[in-house]
């Protein structure tokens, strides 16, 4: 009887060599404070630069409606994941639920469309940090670095940092995440108590004809608003990729990210008003460091830049957040056979240092193709911006069409989390998802990012189909999907070796080999 392979939904597993999962452990580093603080540092960014844009297509009024939509679709979103990731707490998040879900081909989208959003998103804060870094140093030093330079120092300074173990992950992301909250209570105080802030700022866009101060541009902009909206939460959903460094993820992944959303609400709304409110929404639309201007309108050049100094911490923090994310997103889905299986492997200090550097390798390309081919102004920074959005609502959808098919699917499986807006909070959650997906086809500045991302998928799915997909590996996040759900915690019930073996055994059973 061979215990050697497994055929399944069009694909292939083969037994893991020995000392297979050996070479490839994490660490379990994090209590729901690392949690909510990566949770925190990986979305703080965005209230630092990139959601601005949205005022330029859709004023304020519009980007304020995009807001709300976003916080209804975002509190669906978590409940969903969080009862996902608890029913299974393995690395794998968006790939692994959508997996079990949907079979190989599904999981290998999904979890494809996320190490888009993830290795996009960390490129977008590179850039913008690069920004706030050189406008610094050029105001306080009189130096001025090279985009691509700086680039290259902030990639490999949070290489670095994110290769030497879990646990200075989660402790750096909670002390950056709690400074950068600082910065912006800080910011507000200063901004609302500075005489500055004027509610005629706000609607200072000039409407087009037969339009209102308050939506200038009329009501389909709100739409394409929508993506740079998510800049304020973009980020949230990627702590089921912590599970396996976790402490209690079944307890600990649902309730941090509750915590983080509400805190992430309170920040974004206050950045929003006030940031707009000082500098004005026509002023701010373009801007590639909004926080910095609105520092600068309050104080002045010199001091707003030491203060920006500050300010830069929050862009760091996302850089480390995001880096982690697409570090385990890539671990996991290299693991079980879908990426280069080097991709996985962790080494002493137990962290995915090689998918790390890829992830790094291929973000610094891109940024280098796009800034060339996009110019100045903000152009590049928008375009992958668009890039790491979409990838993003691609995942999102197939996230919550996973959920309602689980629930159907697998009815009896453990779920030691439920969300409370169950079934509903999904599709909703799915629906707004969605019409930020086909808003990109109706939002001309969006479409180099559908093009670069479907040239992706084709060449991806291509090398899938061709080699992949006889490849693969009964991971824990495959040995859920293939079991039905009964090897649902891979700490507790082994990587490989018995699980595995049961699982190919019952395979012979019913599909005897001569």
């Amino acid at each position: 009887m061979s215990k050697d392979s497994l055929k399944v939904s069009g694909v292939q597993y083969t037994t893991a060599e020995a000392g297979y999962f050996e070479k490839r452990r994490l660490k379990r580093s994090a209590g729901i404070w690392g949690l909510w603080g990566l949770a925190v540092a990986a979305v703080i960014s965005g209230d630092f630069s990139g959601w601005n844009f949205g005022i330029g297509f859709a004023g304020f009024g519009g980007m304020l409606i995009a807001f709300l939509l976003l916080i209804v679709m975002y509190y669906g979103m978590i409940f969903s994941i969080g009862e996902m990731a608890a029913a299974m707490p393995h690395t794998g998040g968006a790939y692994s639920f959508a997996r079990a879900a949907m079979g190989p081909w599904g999981g290998y989208v999904t979890g494809l469309a996320e190490t888009i959003e993830y290795v996009a998103t960390t490129a977008v804060i590179v850039y913008f940090s690069a920004s706030y870094a050189d406008g610094i140093t050029s105001e306080l030093l009189g130096i001025s670095l090279p985009p691509w330079l700086w680039w290259l120092l902030l990639y490999a300074a949070f290489i670095a940092l994110n290769a030497a173990g879990a646990a200075i992950s989660f402790k750096f992301a909670i002390v950056v995440a709690i400074i950068s909250i600082a910065i912006l209570l800080v910011f507000s105080a200063m901004a609302a108590l500075s005489g500055l802030f004027s509610w005629d700022n706000l609607f200072n866009i000039a409407p087009d004809a037969g339009q209102s101060a308050f939506l200038p541009h009329g009501i389909i902009p709100i739409l394409f608003a929508l993506p740079y909206a998510m800049w304020f939460f973009l980020g949230i959903e990627e702590l089921p990729l912590a599970a396996e460094e976790a402490h209690n993820p079944v307890r600990d992944i649902p309730r941090a990210g509750f915590i983080a959303r509400s805190t992430l609400i309170v920040t974004g709304l206050l950045v929003l008003f006030l940031n707009t409110g000082v500098v004005g929404a026509s002023q701010i639309a373009g801007s590639e460091e909004p926080l910095l201007d609105g520092f600068r309108e309050i104080v002045g050049d010199g001091l707003a830049a030491v203060l920006a100094l500050f300010a830069l911490i929050g862009l760091l923090a996302s850089l480390q957040g995001i880096m982690f994310a697409y570090g385990r997103n890539m671990y996991s889905l290299s693991r079980a056979g879908y990426y280069p299986k080097f991709l996985s492997l962790t080494g002493k200090r137990q962290t995915p240092a090689i998918a790390l550097l890829v992830g790094a390798i291929i973000g610094f390309v891109a940024l280098v193709l796009v800034e060339t081919l996009g110019g100045s102004g903000g152009v590049a920074g928008a375009i992958v911006l668009n890039i790491a959005v979409w990838g993003a609502v691609i995942a999102y959808v197939l996230q919550m069409v996973s959920f309602v098919l689980l629930r159907k699917k697998y009815p009896n499986a453990s779920r030691p989390y439920r969300s409370p807006w169950g079934i509903p909070g999904a599709v909703i959650a799915g629906i707004l998802s969605l019409a930020i997906f086909f808003g990109f086809f109706i939002n001309e500045p969006a479409r180099p990012a559908i093009a670069a991302i479907a040239v992706v998928y084709v060449v991806m799915l291509a090398a899938f189909a061709l080699w992949g997909r006889k490849r693969l590996v009964l991971s824990p996040e495959e040995e859920y999907a293939v079991s039905g759900g009964l090897h649902r915690d891979p700490q507790r019930e082994g990587y490989g070796g018995t699980v595995e073996d049961s699982i190919l055994e019952s395979d012979d059973q019913v599909n005897p080999r001569p």
